[in-house]
Formats: C-alpha cells, sequence, structure tokens
C-alpha cells in the first residue's frame, strides 16, 4: 500500500473556508473500464472515495462492496453535481458517453458543468482523461470535444493534470482474445494504424501517482504502453497465444467512411456517424504512441513495472510463469 497525505493535513475550501481531507476523492464514471481500477487502486492506497453513479436497475453494489461510498449524479443535470463534490479534495473524471448517448451532452456539456461546479466548490486537484494528438483530429467530433476540454480546464484556474491515452487491453479480450479463444470469427480493418495499448490497472497506477507529484499539476502527460500494434499484429499475437487460427472479417475502412456519410444524412443518427469519424484515422495510418520518458520521470514510475500486452494477454489464459517467458519471446518474434 502507498500511504496517502494524512486526514488531518487538510486542505481549505473556497466554500465557507471547510478543511477538506487531501485523501478524499471523487471518481466520476466509476463503473466503466478505466474507473473501477480508479477506485480499487484509490481504496486500496488508503484514499477515502467517494463514487458517482447514475440511477439504473442494476446499481452499483460492488462499488460499496469494496468500501468506497456512492452518490447518485448525471452530468446531463448540471444541478445534481454540487451535491457530490462537498467534502472532496480531489476530482478523477474518467467518465465518458456510452455508445447511445450523445457526445455532445455528456462530454462537452457535462463536462464543462462539472468543471465550474469543481471551481465554485473549491476542488484541488483535478485529472482528466483525454485522447492522445486530439488536437490534430477535429474532424473527430470526440477528439475535438477533447481537445477543446483541455483548453477550457487550463483556462479554469483548477489545479489539472491531464492524460491522454491511447487505449486499454482489456478492448482486446473482448474484441479479439475471447472470439479467437472460442473460435468464432473477429472484425478486423486492414489498416496500418498502430495502438500503444496500456493496461488500465497500470493507469490506475500512474494516475494515483500524480496525486503525489507537485510537477504534475498543470501538465499534459502521455499515458502509452510499451509497444504499439496494428490490429492484424493483435490478431496475430492472440492467435499465437492461444495456439489457434482466427477467422477474420475484414471491414474496408472505405465501407466505414461511406456508412457515417450515410448516417450524416439522418439528424437521428448523427451520433452514430460521429463514432464512425474514427475511419479517417484509421485510413491514415497514424501511430498512437508517445515517448512515456517524461511521464515516468515526473511521476516516479519504474518503466519495467508497466505490462507489455505480450504479458497481458498470457496472464488471462494461464499460461504457468516458467514457459511465459518463452511464450512471449515466440509471440514478439511472430510479429515480426
Amino acid at each position: 500500500m502507498v500511504p496517502v497525505l494524512a486526514a488531518t493535513e487538510g486542505s481549505v475550501a473556497q466554500t465557507g473556508g471547510t478543511p477538506v481531507p487531501k485523501n478524499t476523492i471523487l471518481v466520476v464514471g466509476a463503473t466503466g473500464t478505466l474507473g473501477r481500477q480508479v477506485v480499487r487502486r484509490a481504496l486500496d492506497e488508503g484514499y477515502e472515495v467517494r463514487c458517482t453513479v447514475r440511477p439504473r436497475q442494476n446499481p452499483a453494489d460492488f462499488l460499496r462492496d469494496w468500501g468506497a461510498t456512492t452518490v447518485q449524479t448525471d452530468l446531463t443535470d448540471p444541478s445534481s453535481i454540487p451535491a457530490a463534490l462537498v467534502g472532496i479534495h480531489t476530482v478523477i473524471d474518467c467518465s465518458t458517453a456510452r455508445p447511445e448517448e450523445s457526445a455532445d451532452k455528456v462530454d462537452w456539456e457535462g463536462k464543462v458543468a462539472l468543471i465550474q461546479s469543481a471551481q465554485a466548490m473549491g476542488i484541488q486537484r483535478y485529472i482528466f482523461f483525454s485522447i492522445l494528438n486530439c488536437e490534430k483530429h477535429p474532424e473527430v467530433p470526440l477528439m475535438n470535444i477533447k481537445s477543446c476540454t483541455e483548453e477550457f480546464l487550463k483556462t479554469s484556474g483548477l489545479d489539472f493534470t491531464v492524460f491522454r491515452l491511447c487505449g486499454f487491453m482489456q478492448a482486446i479480450i473482448g474484441n479479439y482474445a475471447v472470439p479467437i479463444l472460442e473460435e468464432k470469427p473477429v472484425w478486423g480493418t486492414s489498416d496500418a494504424t498502430r495502438t500503444a495499448y496500456m493496461d488500465t490497472q497500470d493507469v490506475a497506477r500512474i494516475t494515483l501517482a500524480s496525486l503525489r507529484s507537485p510537477e504534475s499539476v498543470g501538465r499534459i502527460l502521455p499515458l502509452a504502453g510499451p509497444r504499439a500494434y496494428t490490429t492484424e499484429q493483435v490478431v496475430r499475437l492472440c492467435e499465437t497465444l492461444a495456439d489457434c487460427d482466427a477467422e477474420v472479417r475484414d471491414v474496408p475502412v472505405w465501407l466505414l467512411k461511406l456508412t457515417r456519410s450515410v448516417l450524416r444524412s439522418f439528424q437521428w443518427a448523427g451520433d452514430a456517424a460521429d463514432r464512425l469519424a474514427f475511419a479517417d484515422l484509421l485510413s491514415s495510418g497514424e501511430d498512437f504512441n508517445a515517448d512515456m520518458t517524461e511521464t515516468y520521470r515526473i511521476l516516479g514510475i519504474d518503466e519495467s513495472s508497466v505490462s507489455s500486452l505480450e504479458d497481458y494477454l498470457l496472464s488471462l489464459i494461464h499460461i504457468s510463469e516458467p514457459t511465459r517467458p518463452l511464450y512471449i519471446s515466440y509471440a514478439v518474434f511472430c510479429l515480426k
């Protein structure tokens, strides 16, 4: 367990001068792929964690079972936000719109309302997750929103840290690893875009490290895994580690673009079209990868402690430790 600052070392919020313990955290988007890992890590390190949850049929009981508290909050309802911030020192925003939701409503309007509420409530630290290279692609709605949110955060007066993400290893499990193990077809593209995936547990660990690093305040830091992969390389890696062949159904990038153009002609399908805008990046061959030297230095992270995709996948298929290095070496060789 990494010790956190004692609760008695409080900071003073702007609302009435009430001391707020430095170990109090609000995790927004706590039930998501990244959010739940941040919650778990923060609890393990001794923080008092509060989680925002939306009213739903399946409540997030697992968060309370872990020891966190929950508060009903909806980013699309700004009036629900201030109550969640009472007594909070640090906000860690892991939230994003679900596929069926509007990115404009959640990722832009909701985040602006959250940042404004954090200003008004005297929040001392604010962590935001963005997308690598977002400022280079204003034609992609979500990336444009992330870039605009970064700029808005810079003018907020909050002590912020922005992490620009490339991709999560966990996404590979449902999209590739499990279907290949179950001998089901997988969907892919033949593009040359490469992504340096990262384990969300490593992202959570690095996030909590930033709270102990004054040098990270006001910084925009990349988060990239040890190596970048194309979709084809990911499929080949899963095939090698699972010792089976995959049935890959290739989706031409031009078809994704055409689908987006058709959807854009229907007002009701606008959000789906916006999500397909990533097709433009698929045809660009861009690398979603970054040099992590400065991030590791600022946060005091040992580079060797960050999981590789090979190690992550091997841990899931339970290959024994004595044979693991051999399998990793062979898998990497197959990608060359």
